[in-house]
């Protein structure tokens, strides 16, 4: 399925003079379905599109109470999901922002899964949805972060042959989405036994702000027609608090943590340096506040900008199936 989104040339173009404003005030079940089963209704969810003709990749839509339009969702199955009668570890894959949920399909998330048993969920997330339910919305319900945990997350057990349970599930992402995986890792505890964050920011709070800021302007400019995720001019900050990997470390214990950063943006762009730098340092932040609690990780830096890695995705798949249970 193809999409129509905002280019970034104009996303940073709106998104800098509201960055401007703002910053002034500134458990061990299996799931019950079957290889034979008809995906279906669930959870305030109702398919209005859809398209199983692959194999592999099954594509659906939704109306949901939850969001003013009707979000997307890609769900790419094991090669040998349709004769094996095995169930499953599961990862949920979030993009970045200005992206949606087919972009991994077009990065070569096929490939980096062939012959893998994994089943891999990969849905819309707003193009500045920033994986949260916002403070205010001028056009309609934007609640993806209830979308994702309370809607999508039972959906897809009741539909797919997944394990239900704690060591059964991973969560990733990339940029915006790396956030998001970071973000309901923790405020989801029992949820996921792996995170993942590309490209993610992990710290809301550092270098005055900058992040909170950016994601408020950017929602503002993009999906909210002013609103915000987490207010202006001033923030909910129980909000911030609850959502702020580097505040939250304690809720990463007993998981795998897999980071990625970039260290050489190309010095011309502007929007590539202060993204990956600030991702950066965040990252480090957060690498030496779990390191001061002793809680494991793994972490690469490598060379370029804000980018999706390739091989980085997919030595973290690989990771992820080490980690939760076997299908």
């Amino acid at each position: 399925m193809t999409s129509h989104q905002p280019t970034r040339r104009n996303i940073l173009k709106t998104a800098g003079g509201a960055t401007a404003a703002l910053a002034l005030g500134a458990g061990g079940v299996l799931a019950g379905a079957s290889s034979a089963a008809a995906v279906g209704d669930g959870f305030g969810l109702h398919i209005v599109e859809r398209d199983e003709r692959d194999p592999r990749m099954r594509y659906f839509r939704f109306q949901t109470s939850a969001i003013g339009w009707n979000p997307g969702v890609n769900v790419l199955l094991p090669d040998d999901y349709h004769w094996s009668g095995r169930t499953y570890p599961v990862l949920y894959l979030f993009h970045g922002g200005l992206q949606d949920f087919v972009t991994f399909d077009h990065e070569g998330v096929r490939a980096w899964t062939a012959g893998k048993p994994l089943i891999v969920v990969m849905p819309d997330g707003g193009h500045t949805g920033w994986y949260c339910n916002p403070v205010s919305s001028n056009v309609g319900p934007r609640n993806w972060e209830y979308f994702h945990i309370n809607q999508l997350l039972p959906w897809v057990e009741a539909n797919f042959r997944t394990y239900a349970e704690y060591n059964g599930r991973a969560v990733s992402g990339f940029s915006m989405g790396g956030f998001g995986a970071l973000k309901y890792a923790a405020k989801y505890y029992g949820h996921f036994a792996s995170v993942s964050a590309h490209s993610g920011p992990a710290s809301l709070r550092r270098n005055f702000g900058l992040v909170t800021h950016w994601a408020n302007a950017t929602s503002a400019a993009v999906d909210l027609a002013g609103g915000t995720v987490y207010g202006a001019p001033l923030w909910d900050e129980a909000r911030v608090s609850a959502d702020n990997p580097v505040q939250r470390i304690e809720s990463y214990r007993n998981k795998r943590i897999f980071l990625v950063a970039g260290t050489s943006p190309e010095p011309i762009d502007w929007y590539q340096s202060v993204t990956e730098g600030e991702v950066l340092a965040g990252q480090r932040e957060f690498r030496g506040l779990l390191s001061q609690a002793g809680i494991p990780h793994e972490y690469r830096e490598v060379d370029g900008g804000h980018k999706i890695r390739a091989n980085q995705m997919q030595d973290d798949i690989n990771g992820i199936i080490a980690r939760l249970r076997k299908a």
